[in-house]
């Protein structure tokens, strides 16, 4: 029987990201990177820099500050869950992988830890494969794209490069809407049913989809998906978008003018998720359950309730689990194949 080394891998699991602290100036440099990708912001670089440059940086910051500081503990909602999502992939895949010398590590396409840094740091300790995993249920141009852009940005600086693979998408896996499903019951037999079911996903401009990002369109699945495992009537849930940024069209129906409609009609309790995050952040703990909560509220509704994401949920990380080793399991076949030659 031949010898032969583990094959050396790494897992780059991702999120959006988040500013460094929730300061003034942290959150300024976070949104200068992030608003800076035209990936995000559609708009030709001139016209948009001038804009971004003269009235968004010098008085969002502020606003946006002063969210984070409601969300905050010892560190960003968002990355404190990777971090703890990272130690959990790692003990549940290195025992499943004997045979590979498999490294596990968070990411970030905005703000740290940058991928860019990652990435760099992978060409330090050359792998033989690197697997991309963005934790982005929906594809999005403008979420997930931003990875394969910062993977290919690196490819063209390499001379010896690994295999690489992406896991796209998860949107209508039956494991994904099943941990959607039971978070929701389990929701429900703590503070019992509501009124209406609000599935809120984050929204992107109109023109985007118009151009072909299948972003809303996925998200139509899976809340439908969701719908029929939850046995809920049309009448019992809605899909929705949240936050907008800017004056142009988004994807409608709106979250908070349908929280707004709904307490005009008479609803009086509502409970809200949001599919899309893998995580909860400042667009779920502030946006969703303070900002609307509160929305609903003053516009005639008794009862707002947010029901956490996915986060560390067992069923949430059994997916991401299988996902990722759907991915490794080639590898260990080829390993096997070359160690019985």
């Amino acid at each position: 029987m031949k010898s032969v080394s583990k094959p050396r891998v790494l897992v780059i699991v991702a999120n959006l990201g988040t500013p460094d602290a929730p300061s003034e100036a942290a959150v300024r440099r976070f949104l200068k990177q992030f608003l800076s990708d035209g990936r995000v912001i559609e708009i030709p670089k001139l016209v948009w820099k001038i804009i971004l440059h003269a009235f968004v940086l010098p008085f969002r910051p502020k606003r946006v500050a002063h969210a984070y500081a409601q969300v905050w503990s010892n560190d960003s909602p968002m990355r404190e869950i990777l971090f703890q999502q990272i130690e959990i992939l790692k003990q549940q895949l290195l025992p499943q992988n004997p045979d590979l010398e498999l490294h596990v590590v968070p990411a970030m396409t905005y703000g740290n830890p940058n991928i860019a840094k990652v990435l760099q740091d992978a060409e330090q300790n050359y792998f033989d494969q690197i697997i991309l995993f963005p934790l982005f249920p929906q594809y999005s141009a403008t979420s997930t794209a931003p990875l394969y852009d910062a993977v290919a940005k690196w490819v063209l600086t390499q001379r010896n490069l690994p295999a690489l693979s992406i896991i796209r998408d998860y949107y209508q896996h039956p494991l994904y809407i099943q941990a959607l499903a039971e978070s929701v019951r389990k929701f429900q037999s703590v503070h019992g049913t509501a009124d209406k079911l609000l599935m809120s996903f984050h929204g992107i401009p109109q023109p985007y989809a118009d151009k072909g990002d299948p972003y809303a369109d996925r998200c139509r699945i899976t809340a439908q998906k969701l719908a029929q495992a939850l046995n809920l009537k049309d009448e019992q849930w809605q899909i929705s978008f949240q936050s907008r940024f800017g004056k142009q069209e988004w994807v409608k129906p709106y979250t908070d003018q349908t929280l707004l409609d709904w307490a005009q009609q008479g609803v009086k309790s509502v409970h809200v998720l949001s599919p899309a995050f893998s995580a909860d952040c400042l667009e779920t703990l502030e946006e969703l359950a303070l900002q609307n909560a509160e929305l609903f509220i003053q516009a005639g509704g008794q009862h707002y309730q947010y029901i956490p994401a996915l986060n560390t949920d067992p069923l949430h990380m059994e997916l991401l689990t299988q996902l990722l080793q759907a991915n490794l399991d080639p590898l260990t076949t080829t390993l096997s194949a070359v160690e019985s030659a």
